[in-house]
């Protein structure tokens, strides 16, 4: 949810996307009143202009123009040439609510992820997840000890923190007990990137994509446990594979003693308490989930007060101490810190492609998709493709387009489609931003290509899930 990721693999979607069925364009509006732009001047540009913003996507790592600009831009053009198309023929409403009804989704979404970012990176801030890694690391366990620990704790961390935070705390864990055998750190890093993308699946906390099906109000909370199983399975056939070539040795510990700073602990019960509230809120009182992590986040920018002034006392007394201490306390705690440390470009990029992705809905073209997917292949097909597109193409908006579609499924089809889209990405190391960011934190060392020798057992272990999955939720089929 922060740090880079690879969007070239994002072309790939545009051009499944937009793949012109001319035999069902005339269904592809759906309704009488939406116009048809598959094929006009409007539309087309539309199309060109979207792919020309992936181009630059694609390209960030080499014009160091962040992600975000190209499709911010790319979202205003096309709904300019979507409006222009009702304009001319006198209808200024519908493009207007169309626009507002996107907006309306975007914004729940960012401000549910905004306070959720920011209770993470307090977290962070308060040495909670250092602590955790120092523990790891000086507790003296054997290389296939820590394997299995860093996946089970990034499958259990990974549903209430984002999966990409949990995959990056679990892979310093790694890193530094593994320290010079890389054989072991290729295999740490893809078993926690597959433990954390299948943790991931079973929460509406645990990634975008969940979180996106929860907000809709398609799948109520307590019903995505129910792929708690399938999701165990996910991790676990391809953890128990690749564990037969994790060395066989105890590395020496390394002595990292790290202590989590005042309020840090208490922040971990606001936090809980937080998404108790958004859970309640909208179970009970049928409200939006935003509103419950909004409120939890006014409750910690007040316990942040306190911590505040207690990080103020402890500095007045270390500045006028002796002077060898002098300076050792870090700046006082800033809510506001928190807060800016969000990675407001993934989040102004998710905007983009929301609203692209909805202008190009409104034209007509999810429409055609979905009459291709979902009638031609029929619903578990069409749910097992999408996740294994969401291998090559990030998942965000492939389950944005799945939600704009609205195929008529069973809660089981939307559960199973939830499940491929979060745990697909495991397929490949570009395939989620956990694997992406890995590549960057062990560079050189846990690479694409060393993911693809285990794609086979990965690839088992998305075949099982989907199998525990029709097997175990026959009922919600």
């Amino acid at each position: 949810m922060h740090r880079k990721y690879i969007q070239w693999r994002l072309l790939a979607a545009v051009l499944l996307t937009l793949m012109p069925i001319a035999a069902m364009a005339s269904s592809a509006a759906g309704d009488s009143a939406m116009l048809n732009l598959t094929h006009s001047w409007q539309g087309i540009t539309a199309v060109i202009v979207f792919v020309l913003a992936y181009l630059l996507v694609m390209g960030e790592e080499f014009l160091h123009l962040r992600k975000s600009k190209p499709v911010l831009i790319a979202a205003g053009i096309i709904w300019a040439l979507v409006a222009s198309a009702y304009v001319a023929i006198g209808d200024t409403h519908t493009a207007e609510a169309a626009v507002r009804h996107n907006l309306l989704e975007y914004a729940e979404l960012l401000l549910f992820l905004l306070a959720a970012m920011t209770y993470v990176n307090t977290l962070e801030e308060r040495g909670v997840f250092d602590a955790l890694r120092g523990w790891l690391v000086g507790a003296g366990f054997s290389f296939k000890a820590v394997f299995w620990l860093t996946g089970l704790l990034a499958f259990l961390i990974s549903p209430v923190a984002d999966n990409l935070t949990t995959a990056l705390v679990m892979a310093a864990v790694v890193m530094a007990v593994g320290a010079g055998n890389s054989a072991f750190i290729t295999l740490a890093c893809i078993n926690i990137v597959v433990a954390a993308n299948a943790g991931g699946a079973f929460s509406p906390f645990g990634d975008i994509t969940t979180l996106m099906v929860w907000q809709k109000g398609i799948v109520p909370f307590s019903q995505f446990f129910a792929l708690l199983l399938p999701s165990l399975v996910n991790w676990l056939i391809p953890a128990a594979i690749m564990s037969f070539a994790v060395p066989n040795e105890k590395p020496a510990a390394v002595k990292e003693s790290v202590s989590v700073k005042p309020g840090g602990y208490v922040v971990i019960g606001l936090f809980l308490f937080t998404i108790l509230m958004a859970v309640l809120g909208h179970n009970y009182l049928h409200l939006p989930p935003v509103l419950g992590m909004m409120t939890g986040l006014g409750v910690l920018k007040v316990y942040g007060y306190f911590i505040r002034r207690g990080d103020l006392r402890i500095h007045q007394a270390e500045i006028s101490g002796p002077e060898e201490v002098r300076g050792a306390t870090d700046a006082p705690f800033d809510i506001f810190t928190s807060m800016k440390r969000a990675e407001w470009d993934t989040l102004m990029f998710f905007y983009g492609v929301v609203l692209c992705v909805g202008g190009l809905g409104t034209a007509g073209y999810l429409a055609m998709l979905s009459e291709s997917m979902y009638v031609g292949l029929g619903n578990t097909w069409a749910n097992v493709l999408v996740g294994i597109l969401s291998a090559i193409v990030d998942n965000i908006p492939v389950m944005f387009a799945v939600l704009t579609m609205n195929p008529d499924m069973s809660i089981g089809q939307w559960l199973l489609v939830t499940l491929t889209a979060g745990v697909g990405g495991s397929l490949l190391s570009i395939g989620s931003a956990a694997g992406v960011a890995l590549m960057g934190q062990a560079r050189g060392i846990y690479t694409f290509f060393g993911h693809m020798k285990w794609i086979w057992a990965i690839a088992l272990g998305y075949a099982a899930s989907i199998i525990a999955h029709l097997w175990v939720n026959a009922d919600l089929m």
